[in-house]
């Protein structure tokens, strides 16, 4: 069954939704249509400790997406969207100012994609999103069954930002604080630069969590430490949820972003490791985060961002043209 339903218009016609998707108006729809993936934004970034303007992040992703009308994966030769239900279910009704609500609204939003059957691919918004986002998850499914694997330059599992509980600094570790997720199904590759401290690290340890940073790849190779971050990702769970902060990558790919950190992967890594990861695990649901327009003069930020997810959903119709699911 061919479930393309993409228009050809001109790329600046329409309403932006990503890639010109049609749009679910509410909850009603999104069971009616039985969707493989549903795109949402978080459009927040209260919660960010250094530069702003992760806020319109979602709106460059999705502007971004409707800057070319291909959607034909040369690598794996698959046109998703003849294979997948994919949709655009709009934006969390976030509270500007009040990283609490924000949680809520975007904790509701992923749940009801979750509870649909569907995997959300939320667009950030700074990396607070996620956990909201992967808590929504996580009770879809049933707690204990889900895992993170994390591209990020940072840890993001300090106890607090200046006493903020909720930053984007913090959300690994509040999921699991929560129960959400146990520590030993986090993985995280790309980790450099100068924080966290070795007390946040030890904390880590304690909770069993998995790490790759960038002297680990240079050192061993990015395809070894690939597979065996994936590896560790199959170890317990059986569902992945993929967070992808964009300052995983070296500045020269992603500037527009709130803390940028030299040294990264590049985009040809990036867009190399989601894809295998989505091939190799049961993806459940996805973010991609800190897009910050204001310092994207180019948009080439916002352009990886958007391959970030195109990889995802050409992975997950590679699959199910081999019969997966």
């Amino acid at each position: 069954m061919v479930y393309d339903r993409m228009d050809d218009r001109p790329a600046f016609v329409g309403i932006p939704t990503f890639l010109h998707l049609p749009a679910l108006a509410d909850a009603e729809a999104l069971q009616q249509e039985h969707p493989d993936a549903v795109i949402v934004g978080a459009p927040t970034d209260t919660a960010v400790t250094h530069r702003p303007g992760a806020r319109f992040g979602p709106r460059a992703i999705r502007a971004a997406s409707n800057l070319r009308r291909g959607s034909y994966h040369l690598g794996l030769g698959v046109q998703p969207f003849k294979l997948l239900r994919v949709f655009d279910y709009g934006d969390a009704d976030v509270v500007p100012g009040d990283i609490e609500r924000t949680n809520q609204a975007v904790r509701a939003k992923v749940g009801e994609v979750a509870k649909a059957g569907a995997r959300p691919i939320v667009l950030g918004g700074d990396h607070s999103v996620t956990y909201p986002s992967v808590s929504a998850v996580a009770e879809a499914l049933g707690r204990g069954r889900l895992g993170v694997v994390h591209f990020d330059a940072h840890a993001d599992t300090a106890n607090d930002s200046w006493g903020v509980l909720l930053s984007h600094g913090t959300p690994m570790r509040r999921l699991i604080e929560s129960g959400a997720v146990p520590g030993r199904a986090f993985v995280q590759v790309g980790l450099r630069g100068y924080w966290p401290p070795p007390s946040v690290f030890d904390w880590m340890r304690e909770q069993g969590m998995r790490w790759h940073t960038i002297h680990d790849i240079q050192r061993r190779g990015f395809e070894a430490v690939l597979t065996e971050a994936i590896e560790q990702a199959l170890d317990g769970p059986d569902r992945i949820y993929l967070s992808v902060d964009i300052d995983v990558l070296d500045p020269a790919y992603a500037p527009g972003t709130g803390t940028p950190e030299p040294g990264g992967l590049t985009a040809r890594e990036l867009l190399q490791a989601v894809r295998e990861v989505t091939l190799r695990t049961e993806l459940a649901g996805a973010d991609v985060v800190e897009v910050s327009p204001p310092y994207d003069a180019a948009g080439i930020t916002a352009e990886v961002a958007h391959r970030v997810v195109m990889e995802i959903l050409s992975a997950l119709a590679a699959k199910r043209a081999e019969g997966g699911a």
